[in-house]
């Protein structure tokens, strides 16, 4: 395809995943490794280096997945997250499939024409079973809490996580405790206890959940999908890398905006477009510019960022856009540091920022994106008012969960409503038709 006319694409057939032509988990994976000091451990259920307390991340024997992965294979797979299990951490006996991924890329024209984008398109994962991005992530470390033969799956979340865990938990027919601040919107609340999850409300913010979670993750035999599932649950956001370079008929894009919370997401993404070189499916390394979306009220990333700092300096999160909340992010480091070798950017967003980007998404492409979809689209106008992304580049933003979870934050807009009586005079008082 090509830049100028490209438009909705998902050219994915949908079939089964056939366990003889997938690399099985103690073939393609090689262990876990710290990213600090490389230490190698086994694939277990463990997170962080006993050396120097490192993150642990999933290492893999490329040159067996090599042999095995093509991109007819690929395009022959099933039309969801597994069409790449050749490259994620887990076993096609026991994978929890809930249909997540194969989210549409769309040429977004109108809002491109708003910013002076000739070619800018979204990554609307907002259509995923619990309609965010975290179904993916989550896909993978169910799959592995089977594996590894646990009965409860649990979380730290800001909202998304918990419905994606508590989905995902009922699919897999594991017991589900998920842990919460207690200030999150109503919607994804409900759209927890729905699925028959305990969820527990815990006085502070995601931080101060994610502190308790670990001390439980410590205690209790539980599979904490961003604790001790860590390591597989991250690998699961690479799949956004992987479509992203597949619907744009197998290129890379110039230019990527992705919102950050915990700083993975971004990462990965980056790692998905690496790994496809790496294992010969991309003739060249990705040349892509990775710019970093955070709020004004929770961004310790974006601070390090424009303010060339080597380090990220915690912060009390105060903002409308609670699904980004983490004041303290884990990948934090490691996302400011691709933002840098990629030569991409940082920009931030007000609540009032956001909450009209969520407006100009809507009334330009017609989709109606969550708190965290309009910090990305704020940001995004913002970087193109810099100057940081050209006219002719071809840019992806990344969309990565639903506005009707979170309604509070445009319930202003109820008030612009029209009223009149059952007839057509007073209708036509209203003078609305030009």
């Amino acid at each position: 395809m090509t830049r100028s006319n490209a438009s909705t694409v998902s050219p994915l057939r949908p079939t089964g995943v056939d366990p003889i032509s997938v690399l099985d988990s103690p073939d393609k994976i090689k262990g876990l490794v710290c990213r600090e000091c490389h230490r190698e451990y086994p694939a277990q259920p463990i997170y962080v280096c006993e050396h120097c307390f490192g993150p642990l991340e999933v290492q893999y024997r490329y040159g067996d997945i090599q042999t095995h992965i093509s991109r007819e294979k690929i395009a022959a797979g099933p039309h969801n997250l597994w069409r790449y299990i050749d490259l994620l951490p887990v076993s096609p006996r026991t994978l929890v499939n809930l249909q997540a991924g194969c989210s549409p890329m769309i040429a977004a024209t109108h809002l491109g024409r708003k910013l002076g984008l000739k070619n800018l398109f979204l990554k609307n994962d907002a259509i995923n079973p619990t309609h965010s991005f975290k179904d993916r992530v989550v896909s993978c470390a169910a799959s592995k809490a089977l594996e590894f033969g646990f009965t409860t799956l649990s979380c730290a979340s800001t909202g998304n996580l918990a419905n994606a865990t508590a989905a995902a938990a009922a699919k897999a027919g594991l017991q589900c405790v998920i842990f919460i601040p207690d200030n999150l919107e109503p919607g994804k609340i409900i759209g927890t206890i729905i699925y028959g999850a305990h969820l527990i409300k815990v006085k502070g913010n995601y931080d101060d959940v994610n502190r308790l979670c670990s001390e439980i993750a410590g205690k209790y035999r539980w599979a904490f999908v961003n604790v001790n599932l860590r390591p597989y649950y991250a690998e699961g956001s690479k799949t956004l890398g992987y479509e992203t370079v597949e619907q744009l008929g197998w290129s890379y894009p110039d230019h990527v905006v992705v919102p950050v919370a915990s700083g993975s997401l971004l990462t990965k993404i980056y790692k998905g477009f690496t790994e496809f070189h790496k294992i010969g499916l991309m003739d060249k390394a990705p040349h892509t510019r990775f710019s970093a979306a955070q709020a004004s009220g929770c961004n310790p990333v974006v601070h390090a960022i424009t303010q060339n700092h080597d380090y990220i300096t915690p912060v009390k999160p105060i903002t409308i856009a609670k699904s980004l909340a983490i004041g303290n992010p884990a990948d934090g480091f490691y996302a400011k540091e691709v933002v840098k070798q990629t030569g991409g950017a940082g920009a931030e967003a007000s609540d009032t920022e956001i909450v009209a980007a969520i407006e100009l998404l809507a009334e330009t492409e017609g989709i109606f994106t969550e708190t965290a979809g309009g910090v990305t689209i704020a940001a995004l106008k913002k970087l193109c008012a810099e100057g940081q992304i050209s006219k002719n580049d071809l840019t992806v933003a990344y969309i990565t969960g639903v506005g009707y979870k979170t309604q509070e934050a445009v319930a202003h807009i109820g008030t612009r409503a029209y009223s009149c009586a059952a007839n057509l005079k007073a209708f036509e008082e209203l003078n609305i038709v030009k």
